[in-house]
């Protein structure tokens, strides 16, 4: 799997920046997301699963995101996407 954490804190210094690397069974690497930064993945496999824990339950009234392909990230996914969620597909594109 490629995950990828894109930084949307207003404050940073590497605000609209990302960072993406393989995850896999075979590396045993984890990722950390801090608060008021984006996540995304691709998996790279068939079949792949992925567990994360959050830091508060699930609230779907306090959801939002950006587009995989929102030209103002410029995010380089690994290989073709072809498959995205309908939420994550209808994120609006941010205005920098």
């Amino acid at each position: 799997m490629f995950d990828v954490v894109l930084d949307l804190r207003p404050n940073s210094a590497s605000y609209g920046k990302w960072y993406g690397v393989e995850l896999s069974a075979e590396n045993g690497r984890m990722m950390y997301v801090p608060e008021l930064c984006a996540h995304g993945y691709q998996t790279l496999e068939d079949s792949t699963e992925m567990y994360y824990m959050t830091s508060q339950f699930y609230a779907p009234s306090a959801a939002h995101g950006v587009r995989f392909d929102d030209p103002a990230f410029s995010i380089e996914w690994p290989t073709a996407v072809t498959v995205v969620s309908e939420q994550d597909r209808n994120w609006p594109l941010v205005k920098r």
